[in-house]
């Protein structure tokens, strides 16, 4: 179990944070004060509710994984492909090159707890043998239903490089993780891959693998820029400023990713509720937006629908385009498709 912790913080480590503006010393901020509401008196019986009481929060049978076709995957396309392997996974093919981000997929979001939190889907991790070489792999932030030891293990010498939130490596490199290939971003930092402009956007979040490093690395999401493509991926957070100054700085987007799910009253500020969703994303400036976060584990108390049904009934609302893949299904951006409620049966 300790080897889930990942990397110890060094003092070579807080030497170099030193020089992050988000950083205070101790551990990183964000943007806007940002707190849980906890009591202790009451985290025992939420404890239950979240690991013992899981009607409808779980799907009532494993939701199927469409089939990899690599083939399909790799063909040159002017448009961006990508596939969604449920909650934050998406293996994403642009300007020929093949992006993974939080490739989170193992079968137990929460290794180090009492109780297992186990995924809606069977055997992804066996996934990871039919991907072709991994270009670049992204990471958002460090917990666990991000960042997955055993998915990370098994990606091993199959990624050429990673691009991962400041503090992220340390776990990375305990695990065996070449530290030359991987590549550290504060927020605002930008590098360019094959013509693709990637940058680490700021979240509203926290991260941490155990009681002593909560907040001592970065959390954010990612924006690509292509000549002929724009496109977003929210990351965890809660709703804040930041969105408006992420389609200032690099929207509009032609597409988005936003955050829904696994949202709490208890944690409003730290996770998107699915009106906030829509809201960020039109505040992001984008035109087509899909939600993610879901459909992997139950990790709050809402039902396992809840989140892309209000997502919808938002969307509509605004009168915002957006689509609802399966798990697994290969979209190509601004190919015609019609979305269906596929959730209902499972």
């Amino acid at each position: 179990m300790r080897k889930q912790f990942g990397g110890k913080i060094t003092k070579s480590d807080i030497e170099k944070y030193k020089e992050i503006e988000n950083w205070d010393g101790e551990k990183f901020l964000n943007l806007e004060p940002t707190s849980m509401d906890f009591s202790f008196q009451a985290l025992p019986k939420f404890l239950y509710k979240q690991f013992c009481e899981k009607e409808g929060r779980e799907s009532k049978k494993p939701i199927p994984v469409i089939g990899f076709d690599k083939k399909e995957f790799l063909k040159p396309s002017e448009k961006a492909k990508f596939i969604w392997y449920g909650h934050s996974a998406i293996l994403l093919r642009l300007n020929n090159k093949t992006i993974l981000i939080d490739p989170m997929l193992g079968p137990n979001a929460s290794p180090i707890a009492p109780f297992s939190t186990k995924r809606f889907s069977q055997d992804t991790l066996s996934l990871i043998d039919e991907f072709p070489e991994i270009d670049l792999l992204l990471m958002t932030h460090d917990h666990y239903d991000h960042l997955d030891l055993d998915s990370i293990l098994k990606l091993k010498g199959k990624v050429k490089q990673y691009y991962v939130g400041m503090g992220v490596a340390r776990h990375l490199v305990k695990w065996g993780i070449d530290s030359d290939l991987i590549t550290e971003f504060n927020w605002w930092k930008s590098e360019d891959l094959n013509n693709i402009q990637i940058t680490y956007t700021p979240t509203r979040h926290f991260s941490g693998r155990g009681l002593t490093d909560r907040a001592k690395s970065m959390w954010g999401g990612w924006a690509f820029k292509t000549n002929n493509e724009n496109i977003w991926f929210s990351g965890d957070g809660g709703y804040g400023e930041h969105f408006e100054e992420v389609g200032k700085r690099l929207g509009p987007f032609d597409f988005a990713w936003m955050e829904c799910g696994q949202y709490n009253e208890n944690w409003r500020l730290i996770h998107l509720f699915p009106d906030e969703s829509v809201q960020a994303a039109m505040d992001g400036q984008a035109k087509q937006i899909m939600p993610v976060h879901w459909a992997g584990f139950s990790l709050a108390q809402h039902s396992w629908t809840e989140p892309v049904e209000k997502f919808i009934e938002s969307a509509e609302r605004r009168e915002i385009d957006y689509i609802t893949p399966m798990i697994g299904e290969l979209i190509t951006l601004d190919r015609p498709r019609e979305n269906k409620a596929w959730w209902k049966n499972h």
